[in-house]
């Protein structure tokens, strides 16, 4: 399949925008490259110079970053550091994005908004759009997936936020995406809904395998869930570290320990005993 261009962006496959050269993650043994990400696999999602300027503030600044497939890559940074508008322009939601961007297959997005639409019921929100022989079907097997079956013919504005954000999945794995972009999809659910949630995605990302990048601003949620966290600081990568402990992950590990002291320390965030 020819890689996904949005507007505004070169791709391989045209008139490509010059790369810079690459930048260097952080020292440390945990920091990989932060453009290859698995080296020797081709890429599901590429970047390379990606800028988006607003006025006289360049909000990304010549990023690159590649998506391994089935990679799950967890993006955290400060407000303002760019993580949602590249999530926008990897979407194909920003035509004022520069550089290069292609991604290899289709693309979905589940917001931190379900973003429902309110006069459908459940099922037809999930099928909205899709292109298949019987999408009420395929619908319903997407809702049994994630345990809202017995909601189908529901109403939106009765479901509880876990079980919207189950319907929001729902419609965006039913698209059988090769990139899964989540916009904070867990940031206003309690904390043992959200815990579910948690357990949902990883389930159903090993049986649907996308690539997966999550823009979070939980730290302790980037090294529950990612293969990689990347902190972004003013537009670029500032740190990048594989998070290589199986699955599931006890926050008590003397590994994801460290990590979490060096992602706050990347953050600028002050830990206890500094």
């Amino acid at each position: 399949m020819a890689p996904r261009t949005p507007g505004g962006l070169s791709s391989r496959n045209g008139r490509a925008a010059a790369a810079p050269e690459a930048r260097p993650a952080a020292a440390g043994p945990a920091a990989p490259d932060t453009a290859t990400g698995v080296a020797g696999i081709a890429p599901t999602a590429r970047m390379r110079g990606l800028t988006r300027q607003f006025g006289d503030r360049r909000v990304l600044d010549g990023l690159d970053l590649d998506i391994a497939p089935g990679e799950f890559v967890a993006l955290i940074g400060r407000s303002g550091s760019g993580k949602s508008t590249l999530l926008r322009a990897l979407a194909g939601l920003d035509s004022g994005v520069t550089g290069e961007l292609s991604v290899a297959g289709a693309v979905a997005v589940a917001f931190q908004e379900p973003r429902l639409v309110p006069w459908r019921r459940v099922r037809d929100n999930v099928c909205l759009g899709l292109r298949a022989s019987d999408p009420k079907s395929v619908a319903r097997a997407a809702l049994e997936e994630v345990g809202l079956a017995a909601q189908a013919d529901a109403w939106p504005l009765t479901l509880s936020g876990g079980e919207a954000q189950r319907a929001a999945l729902a419609r965006a794995l039913v698209r059988e995406p090769s990139l899964l972009l989540l916009d904070e999809p867990f940031s206003a659910l309690d904390a043992l809904t959200r815990i579910t949630m948690h357990h949902l995605v990883l389930r159903l990302w090993a049986h649907h395998q996308p690539a997966v990048l999550l823009v979070t601003h939980d730290v302790d949620e980037a090294l529950s869930l990612a293969d990689r966290v990347i902190v972004l600081a003013g537009g670029r990568i500032a740190y990048s570290c594989l998070v290589s402990i199986p699955r599931p992950r006890g926050r008590d590990h003397p590994e994801l320990t460290a990590l979490h002291t060096r992602l706050l320390s990347e953050l600028g965030v002050a830990t206890e005993g500094d």
